[in-house]
């Protein structure tokens, strides 16, 4: 169909236009970039000179003394982590997981704002838009408590799992096991994000020229292939985007979750641990900030560096869906 491959024309054919340098687009856009200028004060202000804070990592940080004060002691709070026995297991679980969180997410905030979009019906869009969102609200306190009435021993879902099989011998002891707690904690993140991160996507589909839909329908095309064919091609951009950026904290585990789900359950460590709760336990043990410093030091700039590689492919294939 011809304005299918209008679309796809218009979506690569980006490419081959010359971007402005810098300097050119501040001179054309001069009045929008003086309105980012707060902006750039606020974060140079409150995230890049407190970056010099980062020395704690390399020196035996006393309050007493102050950071300037405490002995130099290089890389030493750095062995802590990658001398522990763990590190390897603990660091695995961390992509592991976020890498099952961006995947799982993105699919699920892509689908939930093409459904959305589908909707014809106003009050019905809104309401059902205020159900998805609303457990982005709720804190992970309030999830963990919802979590124990699906899986507890008496749970949602060993009753089910009974209902189905009709065998009591088949119900899972979830918080004895640590093999399936990827996937609820798949499911918890999914059910908890997925929907306030389909407004981005949303916001998009709402942009896209409803002409080409009308086109499209003029030329006998169903509303699937208006989907697969015109709104996810269009949606790239947007996908690729957003997955950078989340790809900048793939080396933090979500803390606020997994320790509210898993708390110091020691047997659910082998697949629930991440480099956040280890931390933890470590601060715990040893008030070292030092140590701490040291590693959140590491996770910033291996995620700093997987952006770059990633922008840098994004920038290769779709120009247009780079950051930078």
């Amino acid at each position: 169909m011809s304005v299918f491959k209008a679309v796809r024309k218009k979506d690569g054919g980006a490419a081959a236009v010359k971007k402005p340098t810098l300097v050119q687009d501040i001179r054309r856009n001069k009045w929008l970039y003086l309105m980012c200028v707060p902006a750039i004060l606020f974060f140079i202000i409150f995230s890049y000179i407190p970056m010099a804070g980062l020395y704690i990592a390399f020196v035996n940080y006393k309050p007493s003394t102050g950071i300037w004060g405490s002995a130099f002691v290089g890389l030493k709070n750095f062995e802590f982590f990658f001398t522990s026995k763990d590190w390897i297991t603990i660091t695995t679980n961390t992509l592991f997981l976020n890498v099952l969180f961006i995947a799982s997410s993105t699919i699920a905030s892509v689908a939930i704002a093409i459904m959305l979009s589908e909707i014809k019906n106003k009050w019905v869009k809104k309401i059902t838009q205020s159900v998805v969102i609303l457990p982005h609200f709720m804190s992970w306190t309030i999830v963990a408590l919802f979590s124990v009435a699906l899986i507890a021993s008496d749970g949602l879902f060993n009753r089910i799992i009974v209902g189905l099989t009709n065998d009591p011998n088949k119900a899972i002891a979830f918080y004895n096991t640590p093999g399936v707690w990827p996937v609820l904690l798949v499911f918890f993140k999914v059910w908890q994000g997925a929907g306030f991160g389909s407004i981005v996507y949303l916001a998009t589909i709402t942009g896209i020229d409803q002409e080409i839909y009308e086109a499209a329908a003029v030329e006998g095309a169903s509303r699937w292939q208006c989907i697969t064919r015109i709104t996810l091609p269009l949606l790239k951009n947007t996908i690729i985007m957003l997955t950078i950026m989340s790809v900048g904290k793939i080396f933090y585990g979500d803390f606020g979750m997994i320790y509210a789900l898993v708390g110091n359950n020691s047997l659910l460590y082998p697949t629930t641990d991440v480099i956040d709760t280890y931390l933890l336990r470590s601060l715990q043990e040893n008030t070292n900030m030092g140590m701490t410093a040291a590693i959140g030091l590491v996770q910033s700039l291996l995620g700093f560096i997987l952006v770059i590689v990633s922008n840098k492919i994004a920038n290769k294939f779709s120009p247009d869906a780079a950051l930078f």
